[in-house]
């Protein structure tokens, strides 16, 4: 059961750590994945060319700038709270975050909210960076918000569950490398589901991060592959059971307590 007495000071001084953990270190933690969307940017850029309408290439361009800021926003926010987590367990310092009066509902917010904030300075600094070189128009703003923060929390709870799971850096590789990667690159990032054959169009499907890109790159340009509500409902459905599966870990001391 969560206990509704949140012990709000708490939870906004742990909040308040993991925020101040990845800001002390911003030149790692915000300008570097800013310079790597850049770069993957610049890449796309030089491989089209000009064999093509210099028009096509440039609304090619448009098209792919949501899904290279939303790819450094998700990525972030799960390094941040995986990294903290496996951090301090293989330090031993873990029990300084165990300690403290939270429960595990706030233990659970404060951490994830962390990671979601790292995740949305990386895509606001992202977008900023991209916005000099790809004309940005946001379409629907609401949309922009929604989808930024909830692909952001989502990616962030991931890397809390799959920190608290871990017990080596080498499991968290594992996580990224076999999980987080393909699902971003086969959520089309970089090009349109309608290209796919139907099979794999619906395959796609299956996959909530498309869902994230989806959304905010209908947030960008008004395109999207699928409407946009389902794509709001499948991001909630997926927080929420990820907020809970971090939730019963922490509650049941899950690989936190000897």
């Amino acid at each position: 059961m969560i206990n509704n007495d949140t012990n709000w000071l708490g939870l906004w001084t742990l909040y308040w750590r993991e925020v101040r953990r990845f800001a002390k270190v911003y030149n790692q933690t915000i300008v570097a994945p800013v310079v790597t969307t850049l770069l993957f940017l610049a890449i796309f850029a030089l491989a089209l060319g000009h064999a093509a309408d210099p028009q096509q290439n440039a609304a090619y361009l448009q098209f792919l700038a949501p899904g290279l800021v939303m790819m450094a926003i998700t990525q972030n926010a799960f390094a941040n709270t995986s990294s903290s987590i496996i951090i301090a367990k293989v330090q031993g310092n873990i029990v300084d975050t165990l300690m403290p009066p939270l429960t595990a509902h706030e233990l659970t917010s404060a951490m994830a909210l962390g990671g979601a904030t790292r995740g949305i300075c990386v895509g606001v600094v992202a977008s900023l960076a991209l916005s000099m070189f790809v004309p940005v128009r946001v379409h629907n703003v609401a949309a922009l918000l929604y989808f930024g923060f909830a692909a952001s929390l989502m990616l962030s709870l991931l890397g809390l569950a799959g920190g608290i799971w871990a017990e080596k850096f080498d499991h968290i590789a594992s996580i990224t490398n076999f999980i987080v990667v393909p699902l971003s690159f086969l959520s089309g990032t970089f090009y349109s589901l309608e290209r796919l054959p139907p099979f794999f169009q619906s395959l796609a499907h299956l996959n909530p991060f498309f869902y994230m890109i989806d959304g905010f790159r209908y947030a960008w340009t008004g395109r999207a592959d699928m409407n946009p509500l389902l794509g709001t409902a499948v991001l909630a459905a997926s927080c929420a059971c990820l907020w809970l599966l971090c939730h019963r870990m922490f509650a049941t001391g899950y690989k936190l307590k000897a």
